[in-house]
Order: C-alpha cells, then sequence, then structure tokens
C-alpha cells in the first residue's frame, strides 16, 4: 500500500511538471522521447545558457527538457505519467458529465452561477489532462472525442486554432496518427463553417503534409488527409498542385501516395469539366495535361526500373482515357483527333511494355520486376480496352506474338497464373 501511495504521488508530481512545462510555454512544435542517458550530452550541447525547463520549474529537470519549443520527456517516466495522466483525466471526465447530467432548470439564483463557475473549472481541467494525455498516447478516442465535445459547444475560433496545434504536435512525432488526422479535418471542417479563409487553411495543410512526407515515407494516411483537402480547392489551385508535386513525386518514385493524390487531382478536374466548357473546346486543355502526365510517366518508367507505382498510374491515365476521351460521344465529336490517336496510343503502349520485357542477363532484381509489370500492364489493356477498339489490338498483337512476350516476362513459379490469365482474356473476346 505505501508503495502504491508512493507511486501515485510520484506519478501525480511528473503530471504537474509536465502540464506546467505545457502551459508555459505555447509555441512548442516537436515532442519527442528520450533516454535519460542523452539529457546530459543535451546539457553540454546547451554549455553555460539554462534550458527553458530550469526555468519554468527552478531547478534542473532529468525527466523534461525544453529548448527552443522543442520538448524531449525521458524514457523512464513514460509509464508512471502515462499512468497518471489516463488516472486524472478520466476522473474529470466523470466530473464532467455529472455536471452536464444536472438540470439548470431546478437550481436557481446564487446556485446557478456557482454551478456555472465549477462547471467551466471542470470543462477546462479536461482539456488540460486530455491534452496531456494525448501527447502521451495519441491514439485515446475518449481523450480526442471529449475535446470535440467540449469544442462544439464553446465555438471559438481562438480554441480551433489551438486544436490546430496541438494535433499538428502530435503528429510531430507519430505522424501515421488517424485519431490525429481526422480530428485535424474536423477542426479544419467547423473553421470553414466559421467563414475561415480557406486559402490560407489549405496552403498551411499543403505544408504540412509535404513537410511530414519528406521526413517518414510512405505515409498514407498524411497524403490521405491532402487528397481529402482537394475538395475545398478550387480549379486554378488544383491545377497548381498538379505541376507543384511533380518534382516531389519524381524523386520519390517508389511512393504511391503521392501519385494517388495526383489521381486524385486529375479526377477532380475531370468531375469540374462541365457540358458547357466541353463545348467550348477546354477538354483539348484537360487532354493535354493528360498528355503530359502519360509522357512524363512513361519517362520515369524507363529510367527508375522495376517502381510498381509507376504502373499503377499508367493504368489509371488509361482508364481516364478510355472513359474520359474515347467513351464520351461529346469529346469525340468535338475532338475527333483525340479518338482517332487510337491508333498511335496502341503503337506507343506495345512498344513501351516491349522495350520493358527486355531482361540481361545479370543479378539486378528490378528489371525482373520491371518486365513483370509491363507484362501485368499489358494484360489488363488487353481487359479493358473498348470493344469498338479491340480489333486494331487484336492485331497488334498478333504482329508482337502476344504469348511468347508474357511468357518471357511471368514470374518465376507463377505460370499456371499467368497462364489461366491470358485464357480467360482470350475466351472473353
Amino acid at each position: 500500500m505505501a508503495e502504491d501511495a508512493e507511486f501515485e504521488a510520484k506519478a501525480g508530481d511528473l503530471l504537474c511538471q509536465f502540464e506546467r512545462i505545457l502551459e508555459s510555454d505555447l509555441l512548442i512544435d516537436e515532442i519527442g522521447f528520450i533516454h535519460p542517458s542523452q539529457f546530459s550530452k543535451l546539457k553540454e550541447e546547451a554549455g553555460s545558457s539554462k534550458s527553458a525547463t530550469s526555468e519554468i520549474m527552478g531547478y534542473d529537470s532529468s525527466d523534461f527538457w525544453l529548448q527552443d519549443h522543442k520538448l524531449g520527456i525521458s524514457t523512464e517516466i513514460l509509464h508512471p505519467l502515462y499512468i497518471a495522466a489516463r488516472n486524472t483525466f478520466m476522473a474529470a471526465t466523470r466530473k464532467y458529465r455529472s455536471f452536464c447530467n444536472q438540470d439548470a432548470q431546478t437550481v436557481a439564483g446564487d446556485h446557478l452561477s456557482e454551478l456555472s463557475n465549477s462547471f467551466n473549472i471542470v470543462e477546462s481541467e479536461v482539456m488540460k489532462h486530455s491534452r496531456a494525455l494525448l501527447l502521451l498516447s495519441c491514439d485515446f478516442g475518449t481523450a480526442w472525442n471529449s475535446r470535440k465535445f467540449i469544442l462544439s459547444k464553446k465555438q471559438h475560433l481562438s480554441m480551433y486554432l489551438d486544436e490546430l496545434l496541438l494535433s499538428k504536435l502530435v503528429l510531430s512525432y507519430f505522424p501515421k496518427s488517424e485519431q490525429a488526422w481526422c480530428h485535424r479535418r474536423w477542426v479544419i471542417k467547423l473553421l470553414v463553417q466559421k467563414g475561415y479563409t480557406v486559402e490560407e487553411i489549405l496552403k498551411k495543410e499543403s505544408e504540412l503534409v509535404e513537410r511530414i512526407a519528406e521526413m517518414y515515407k510512405m505515409n498514407y494516411r498524411a497524403w490521405n488527409h491532402r487528397c481529402w483537402l482537394v475538395s475545398y480547392m478550387p480549379r486554378e489551385q488544383v491545377l497548381n498542385e498538379v505541376k507543384k508535386t511533380r518534382k516531389w513525386a519524381a524523386l520519390h518514385v517508389a511512393d504511391n501516395c503521392c501519385f494517388h493524390y495526383r489521381r486524385r487531382l486529375i479526377l477532380k478536374i475531370l468531375e469540374d469539366t462541365t457540358c458547357t466548357e466541353i463545348s467550348s473546346g477546354l477538354t483539348v486543355d484537360i487532354y493535354q495535361m493528360w498528355k503530359e502526365e502519360l509522357d512524363w510517366d512513361e519517362m520515369l518508367i524507363k529510367r527508375y526500373v522495376g517502381r510498381e507505382a509507376l504502373w499503377i498510374h499508367r493504368r489509371f491515365l488509361l482508364a481516364c482515357w478510355m472513359i474520359h476521351f474515347v467513351s464520351d460521344p461529346n469529346t469525340c465529336e468535338q475532338e475527333g483527333e483525340i479518338s482517332n490517336n487510337f491508333h498511335f496510343f496502341l503503337e506507343n503502349e506495345l512498344n513501351l511494355v516491349n522495350s520493358c520485357s527486355f531482361i540481361p542477363n545479370d543479378d539486378f532484381e528490378d528489371f525482373q520486376a520491371q518486365a513483370t509489370y509491363s507484362g501485368a500492364y499489358l494484360l489488363w489493356l488487353i481487359k479493358n480496352c473498348p470493344k469498338p477498339n479491340m480489333i486494331q489490338l487484336e492485331e497488334k498483337l498478333k504482329a508482337c506474338n502476344l504469348k511468347t512476350l508474357l511468357y518471357k516476362v511471368c514470374p518465376e513459379g507463377r505460370y499456371s497464373l499467368w497462364k489461366s490469365l491470358m485464357d480467360s482474356i482470350e475466351n472473353s473476346h
């Protein structure tokens, strides 16, 4: 019992220190967990200058380190600190719920005023303790939901902006937190409803995602957040994003997330293209953008061998072409040359597949991967080719000896699967 009481007292003291630091520096923009042995090195690097923690606490702390708005927490205290934060938050939440359940109509006069003051105090306690808890356990859903509940009642712009700072701080050490990204989207919706400048939000959010994506690769949740932002973008900004992200995508060809974002941008442009714009000839500009994307993707495929994300992106571009530039009768009537380009387009795709199916006699596995992806792309092309153009495709395939080509790029050990795919395609036509 004595040990438990001592543990709780120590944990409670750590929580008080932690929350005091958070309240003392509202500009903390990064948080991390540090091994105790690293604190001495941090003090050496700081030299004679005192850390912000010393100024706040009045003494040198071996549990927390704050300098230049960067907060470090000793891994040694994480367990007791989390226990204290969780218990304190849950106690505050229970108290808050009991206040919410009281009927204000049954309380009159001075008692009503006292109840209101007490309610505000408990409310601030929930917000304070939930913040500390979320910085230690970012996926604690109850803490996020309690903040949503209070914010939805308060509806203060400054509180919404503080929530963006909190979620950004959480993402600084756990960039794949689904709860943090969801909370961020919830806050942005409220800001938009309040009339906050959408352009400013979009700019900051795009910069945040790009910075996080640069530090933590393959972050689907971050890029998915950026995809969500596309629905708020005007046409000019969507076009600008297509241009702006091209360089980043070219430097990260193995990261499908950025290509997924580019696909979302292209779909947004196609979705927003009205019949009036089609008749006015704007489709030609969209077609030109699509053609540039296709040529750029081909260049990357040839430069970076064996990158599946590039072949997936090419399938998407081909699907867009079939749906919007071949199958759309309005487009075909207005821009006859678009549909008539199928012969040249098909010629180019088969040449690309053929050039990528070459496997040199070395141990470089990327060439085998490139050949496999090109073969799979060709099978997909055959399966999804529009029926009116199927005759042209079959003639081209006979000329290039399809079976020989596909067997050559067949993945090792998957011959039966490869053959069944080809047989099913042949039977379907």
